[in-house]
């Protein structure tokens, strides 16, 4: 385990200033290369003391931003078309890319990083997903996965498309069948007529 000085919140591990213990990996590969932390060395101890303030500064400008982009994202739904199947299961999945391209294309910049999927999208619906702008500001956004513009808007409303498709379909086929059924039996008259 490695001892590093936390330079912002990190979610599970802890508050800037505090000196945790960490996996190497985890320090070499994501904590120092993203500026979240630093080794704890007598001579990082002392620059962060120095720091300190400034950095303290520094987080609060963008908490406070990312709180004013929090409040304008509040109840945002991207519609993310992709093509399925008659049961609703994607051909794919729905990734954290495609969410904060979506994201982007509504006019918040955000990063795949910055988007937190617990498990993959793999069929049509709405999903409610948290991105995090800040460590310690989170806003939720809905994602609607439709495979038309129409089926997203339906969706949306609370409807589902693909239950009402099965249903057009059987009425369509029972009313075939019934048709069918009408022409055999003005067929057999006719026969008998003869």
């Amino acid at each position: 385990m490695v001892d590093v000085i936390l330079l912002e919140r990190v979610e599970n591990l802890g508050q800037m200033g505090q000196i945790v213990k960490v996996r190497p990996g985890f320090a070499r590969n994501f904590l120092l290369p993203h500026k979240k932390a630093l080794r704890a060395t007598k001579e990082n101890l002392a620059y962060f003391e120095t720091q300190k303030s400034q950095l303290e500064t520094q987080n609060l400008t963008r908490k406070t931003e990312a709180e004013q982009v929090a409040a304008k994202m509040a109840k945002l739904t991207v519609v993310i078309i992709r093509q399925a199947g008659e049961s609703g299961q994607l051909y794919g999945s729905v990734s954290a890319r495609d969410i904060s391209d979506a994201v982007t294309t509504a006019g918040f910049t955000v990063t795949r990083g910055q988007v937190i999927l617990d498990k993959a999208i793999k069929t049509l619906g709405l999903y409610p997903l948290r991105v995090v702008l800040h460590p310690e500001v989170s806003v939720q956004v809905t994602a609607n996965v439709a495979q038309s513009a129409e089926e997203a808007a339906m969706q949306a409303r609370g409807a589902d498309p693909l239950k009402l498709a099965q249903e057009a379909a059987a009425r369509e086929a029972a009313e075939a069948a019934a048709d069918l059924a009408a022409g055999q039996a003005e067929g057999e008259e006719a026969e008998s007529e003869k």
